[in-house]
C-alpha cells in the first residue's frame, strides 16, 4: 500500500493494475486502493499475463526475495522498466542476472533503498565526509525489531486455496512448510527469505556502504547467530553478529529480534537506537537512520541534527529515471542494490556453513576481536533475561569467509562449501535465466 501512495502522488505516474497471486490479497488490496486513492485498478493475478500488456511501462515489485529476480528479468524482457524492493535479490549468482539482464534490455531498475532518498542523510553523510568529526573509525549497523514467533505446525500446512501456489514458489522448493501461514512469515525459511539480516538489513548495510563511499563486495566476512527462544518453523536467526572487512575502518553489523524480556514488548537499544547506522568518527559519533539523525560529542552530548523525509524522493526519482532513460537519474542503481544485499547474503553463508557450539567455545570464538566481544556479552545479557538454555538453544559459528571481490566468490579455506550457496537449483519452469 505505501508503493502505491508513492505511485500514486508522483506526476506523471498511473496505476493501472495491480497483481497477486493470492486472489483473496488481491481483493482487499483493490478494494483499499479504490477506497483510499480514488483509483481502481485492474486485478491480474498472474504476473506473467501482467507483462503482456502494452498499457504499462513499469513494474513494482513487493514481491517475496525468491522472486525478485526472475520477476525483474521476466519485466526487463517483456520492455518493462523495474523498481524491485530489497534485498534486489534471493541469493548473489540471481544478483549478478538481474545486472546483466537490465544492461542488455536497456531498462531502468531502482532497488527500494529509500534511505538513499532521505535528504537528512544526505547531508549528514556529506558533512561527515568533509571531516567535520574527523577519519572515521568505525562502522555499525543495527536492525533491532520484536518479531514474535511464527508457531510451529506438526504436519506441513497446506497453503490457501486462494493461492496459486505454482506462482507463488516459482524459482524455490516445494518444500514442506511447519509454519503456521504462508504469507510473510516465509521471511525466516532459507527456502524463500534470508532472515531479518536480509530483509531489513539491507537497508542499513546500504547506509554503510554509502557512508564508507560505496566500496566493492569485503574482502572477508564472518557470521555468528542463532534462533533463540522460540522452537518454531523459522530456520533464520533472530540474534546476528557480522563482522565485515574491507580493509578499512572497522564494520559490524547487529540482528536483535527478541524484546528485552518476556515480560516487555519494548525492543532493545544501542545507545538509543534500534534500527540504523552508528558511524563512529575521531571527533564525535553520528546515530541516525531514516528521517535523520544527531552527531554526539564528548560525554555524550548532542550536538548537530539531521532532519530528514523518510526518502519521500525515492519512486519520483525512477520515474523521471524511466522518462529520460537516464541511470544517473535514480537515487539507487540496481548494481548498488545488488552490492549492498551481498552483504547480508555473504553473512548468511557464512552462518549456513558453520556450527553450532557449546558457549564455551562461542565465547572463545568471539573473544577474538573485542568488538565482537562486546556485542557478545550485550547479546548474552539479554539471552540471560530469557532464561535461555543455551546448552540446547546454541550459537552458530559462521566460517569466516574470504572473498575474491573481482570474481565474486569465496576463496581459501571452507569456500567449497560457501560456494554452493552463491546459487540455488531452481524449479522447472522458474529457472532465473543467465546472463552473466
Amino acid at each position: 500500500m505505501q508503493l502505491a501512495r508513492d505511485a500514486h502522488r508522483t506526476k506523471g505516474c498511473v496505476i493501472v493494475a495491480i497483481c497477486d497471486a493470492d486472489t483473496a490479497i488481491l481483493e482487499r488490496r483493490a478494494a483499499e486502493i479504490e477506497s483510499e486513492l480514488g483509483v481502481a485498478p485492474e486485478k491480474v493475478s498472474n504476473y506473467r499475463k501482467l507483462l503482456e500488456r502494452p498499457d504499462i511501462d513499469a513494474v513494482v515489485l513487493a514481491t517475496p526475495n525468491h522472486l525478485h529476480a526472475i520477476q525483474t528479468i521476466w519485466a526487463c524482457q517483456a520492455g518493462k522498466d523495474v523498481y524491485v524492493e530489497k534485498p534486489v535479490c534471493h541469493n548473489v549468482w540471481e544478483g549478478q542476472q538481474m545486472v546483466a539482464a537490465a544492461r542488455e534490455y536497456n531498462r531502468i531498475v531502482q532497488p527500494g533503498l529509500q534511505n538513499r532518498s532521505d535528504v537528512g542523510l544526505k547531508e549528514a553523510f556529506a558533512w561527515i565526509k568533509q571531516g567535520n568529526i574527523g577519519k572515521i573509525k568505525q562502522v555499525r549497523g543495527l536492525c533491532y525489531r520484536n518479531r514474535a514467533s511464527i508457531g510451529k505446525s506438526d504436519t506441513p500446512i497446506k497453503p490457501p486455496s486462494t493461492l496459486d501456489y505454482d506462482e507463488w514458489l516459482g524459482p524455490a522448493a516445494d518444500l514442506p512448510m511447519f509454519r503456521e501461514r504462508v504469507h510473510y512469515d516465509w521471511h525466516w525459511v532459507w527456502n524463500t527469505g534470508n532472515g531479518d539480516f536480509g530483509n531489513q538489513g539491507p537497508h542499513e548495510l546500504d547506509l554503510m556502504r554509502w557512508i564508507l563511499d560505496d566500496p566493492d563486495h569485503p574482502k572477508a566476512i564472518e557470521s555468528y547467530g542463532g534462533r533463540f527462544a522460540w522452537g518454531d518453523g523459522g530456520e533464520t536467526p533472530n540474534m546476528q553478529i557480522t563482522k565485515l572487512d574491507w580493509g578499512t575502518v572497522p564494520a559490524y553489523f547487529e540482528v536483535r529480534n527478541l524484546w528485552v524480556t518476556p515480560e516487555t514488548n519494548a525492543a532493545p537499544n544501542f545507545k538509543g537506537y534500534r534500527v540504523g547506522v552508528v558511524v563512529t568518527c575521531e571527533g564525535g559519533e553520528f546515530r541516525g537512520g531514516r528521517g535523520g539523525g544527531i552527531v554526539y560529542h564528548e560525554g555524550n552530548k548532542k550536538g548537530e541534527r539531521f532532519q530528514g523525509k523518510g526518502g519521500f524522493d525515492h519512486f519520483p526519482s525512477f520515474i523521471r529515471a524511466i522518462n529520460s532513460r537516464k541511470e544517473s537519474d535514480l537515487a539507487c542503481t540496481l548494481e548498488t542494490g545488488y552490492k549492498s544485499a551481498c552483504l547480508s547474503h555473504f553473512g548468511n553463508i557464512s552462518i549456513q556453513v558453520g556450527k553450532e557450539a557449546a558457549t564455551r567455545k562461542t565465547t572463545q570464538a568471539m573473544s577474538r576481536d573485542s568488538q565482537l566481544k562486546e556485542a557478545y556479552d550485550r547479546f548474552s545479557e539479554q539471552l540471560d533475561a530469557w532464561k535461555i538454555d543455551r546448552s540446547t538453544d546454541r550459537w552458530t559459528i559462521g566460517r569466516p569467509l574470504k572473498i575474491d571481490t573481482a570474481k565474486e566468490r569465496f576463496v581459501g579455506s571452507g569456500s567449497g562449501p560457501a560456494n554452493k550457496l552463491i546459487k540455488r537449483e531452481d524449479r522447472k519452469g522458474f529457472e532465473v535465466p543467465k546472463y552473466a
